[in-house]
């Protein structure tokens, strides 16, 4: 397997990911690791983690399945995420002299599921801030743009702050095994915007991909969707997290999703730190000229 990019990330990469704060790379990856990622996920869900639950469950019982931070017991994820040029790649666009690796999460839809993720921002839910966070957004599966993940072009600079949805309530097996955030306990706190109502002025926007091809967006990027599968097309998606330099640990009073905050102090992190320990190595440096 290749260690490095297949292609340079410009200049122009750079300044669209700025701008749109997302951008679509095609062939990113080679056919063997997208093998390893799918052969990994496939173990997780034989052996998901106390993490995993279902988001939606129809009655036709196609549902959508989610797990995360499962990398340090499924030696597939952990080789894609110390081996591959995925820290390279968000360190490119970043613009960071340093890269940790955050988390991995992991979506799996039946064929035909209709499920659609609410509009939202990944940052608010996490127990960091800062502005150079990222997640690759990996489909196993070719994937059309109408079920596949849409992000808002720009939102990432939006300087408010939205009230999120709360994920816990989508859980179908009951609401003890999931998180719950309560925004309303933010102050000066505004509704999501009608994006889908509005899509002419917010331009929502998705992409065909095929494996391989990847979409890379910042954590303050709106996005949502990637439900409405046909009925013979499942989805598969390994997503990573990435963390830049101006990113501190943060523990957020209306709650965490996931919440690692057990874990970070429990390795001696706490709040205003910079990420680091065996929970979130650091995977990539700027070379020095």
């Amino acid at each position: 397997m290749n260690d490095t990019l297949p292609y340079a990330i410009t200049p122009e990469h750079v300044s669209t990911y700025d701008r749109d704060g997302a951008i679509l790379l095609k062939g990113l990856f080679n056919p063997e690791w997208i093998a390893l990622l799918d052969e990994g996920l496939s173990r997780s869900r034989a052996e998901p983690t106390n993490r995993g639950h279902t988001w939606d469950r129809d009655e036709a019982q196609r549902e959508m399945y989610y797990d995360t931070f499962a990398w340090r017991g499924v030696p597939e994820y952990r080789r894609f995420i110390e081996e591959s040029p995925c820290a390279e790649l968000a360190g490119q666009l970043m613009g960071a002299d340093r890269v940790n690796f955050f988390f991995e999460a992991v979506f799996c839809r039946s064929p035909g599921n209709q499920f659609r993720t609410p509009w939202h921002q990944d940052e608010p839910y996490w127990s960091v801030d800062g502005f150079q966070t990222c997640t690759v957004w990996i489909p196993l599966v070719p994937v059309a743009a109408p079920s596949a993940l849409a992000v808002v072009p720009g939102s990432h600079r939006w300087e408010k702050r939205f009230l999120q949805a709360d994920f816990g309530q989508f859980n179908p097996d009951g609401h003890d095994k999931v998180p719950h955030s309560d925004f309303s306990m933010l102050e000066d706190t505004v509704p999501m915007p009608d994006i889908d109502g509005e899509a002419e002025t917010y331009r929502p926007t998705s992409f065909d991909m095929v494996p391989g091809d990847v979409l890379v967006f910042n954590g303050r990027t709106i996005h949502g969707g990637s439900g409405q599968l046909a009925g013979d097309r499942k989805l598969r998606v390994f997503t990573a997290k990435w963390c830049g330099d101006d990113v501190r640990v943060s523990f957020k009073d209306w709650g965490m999703d996931p919440d690692y905050s057990k874990e970070m102090i429990a390795a001696g992190l706490k709040p205003g730190d910079a990420l680091g320990t065996d929970l979130y190595p650091e995977l990539w440096h700027r070379p020095t000229a």
